[in-house]
């Protein structure tokens, strides 16, 4: 073995002993609920498709008709020759959803993360970040080469606290946030957030992946609370309800234009496929006219809750915390021998000692799947 095998073996046995070492399993998605995987046709709760439009019969026909008539992919940055009508069309609607002036597409929520943050905060900066962010926030903060503090999640006292040491020693201030967060399923406190920005003169910027679609009335962690708050910076991806892929903000029209100067992710890549694009567009018009669909993922996810005796969920997403790696991976194994897949996340994706199943309801999820496991989960898992 080369030191370089030699390297990375040593890491893996050192992830293996922790029982934190990842594999990737082959799961096909034959619809938008069940998967094919290890041979068996499982009922996933583990999927980001919150109302199954990735297998909606008119996304998939406008992808199917933009791939015919204009290939399979942009060609080169947007700035360059990639810029295919079908991204202002697609861009209109998420800024109207959003009621925002101008919104800018991403090759992935990743990439507008990474993009974002460094194109408006540089090394005299500061950016205030909740805990729990996603990593590709976290991400963009490190690349500005800012001064990056984390404040507890959804504590709007220290952040404020923060921002009144802090802020005097900073030219411009981010606070960044998830509207809903990935592993944990809660809601940013969104309007309190805006209001200790507005006292400090910070930028709040919100993560919307997993609200779009389905908090919000369709529209978003935003629009899910009594009080609209004013938030200059929405960002999400297209890759969870909208069924498809790529990320997104929505801004005003100077940050818009600011943004497609500066952030690096999107000046130095490659435009989205054509067919992705207007595949958004249709799952976009799904979402803004059909508040039944919108809907549906939360009220499968409360059903859920109030069976297996947990918490109302406040999204579509329910983490079962169990603590330990092995703990978490047991129950996952138990729930896929009778038929349903939830996959365990493990540290570093969740803090240390917060191992957990997961679950991700979708509005196609049936009342008898959702009774049943949560029933094994109140029955085998939580007893």
């Amino acid at each position: 073995m080369t030191a370089l095998d030699q390297f990375a073996a040593q890491k893996l046995r050192d992830i293996e002993a922790r029982r934190l070492r990842r594999s990737l399993i082959d799961t096909a998605r034959t619809d938008g609920i069940h998967v094919l995987r290890n041979g068996r046709r499982l009922v996933s709760f583990s999927c980001n498709d919150y109302l199954n439009l990735s297998h909606h019969p008119q996304v998939k026909a406008a992808a199917s008709a933009a791939l015919e008539r204009y290939g399979t992919g942009a060609g080169a940055s947007r700035l360059v020759t990639g810029n295919h009508p079908l991204f202002a069309a697609l861009e209109s609607r998420l800024a109207q959803l959003k009621d925002a002036e101008a919104a800018c597409i991403f090759g992935s929520g990743y990439l507008a993360n990474a993009g974002i943050v460094p194109a408006l905060i540089g090394r005299d900066d500061l950016v205030l970040i909740d805990e729990l962010a996603h990593a590709c926030l976290w991400a963009g903060a490190r690349l500005a080469r800012a001064n990056v503090l984390a404040y507890r999640h959804n504590d709007v006292e220290q952040a404020a606290a923060l921002l009144a040491e802090f802020r005097p020693q900073h030219a411009n201030v981010l606070i960044a946030t998830d509207g809903v967060f990935s592993m944990d399923g809660d809601l940013a406190p969104l309007p309190d957030l805006a209001v200790v920005a507005a006292r400090h003169d910070a930028w709040l910027m919100v993560d919307d992946a997993h609200g779009l679609g389905v908090v919000g009335d369709g529209r978003g962690a935003r629009f899910a609370h009594a009080a609209l708050p004013d938030i200059p910076l929405q960002m999400g991806t297209l890759s969870k309800a909208v069924g498809g892929y790529g990320g997104y903000l929505c801004a005003s029209r100077p940050v818009i234009d600011l943004i497609t100067n500066r952030a690096r992710s999107f000046v130095y890549s490659t435009g989205l496929p054509p067919a992705t694009v207007a595949a958004a567009s249709a799952a976009l018009d799904i979402i803004a006219r059909d508040p039944d669909l919108t809907a549906k993922p939360l009220c499968n996810a409360r059903r859920f809750t109030r069976a297996a005796g947990l918490p109302d969920a406040q999204s579509a997403i329910v983490p079962v915390v169990l603590g330990t790696a092995e703990r978490a991976l047991a129950a996952s194994r138990r729930l896929e021998e009778e038929g349903f897949l939830a996959v365990a996340i493990r540290p570093p994706t969740v803090p240390d000692g917060t191992a957990r199943l997961r679950f991700a309801f979708t509005a196609g999820h049936a009342d008898t799947d959702i009774d049943q496991v949560a029933a094994l989960m109140r029955e085998r898992v939580l007893a």
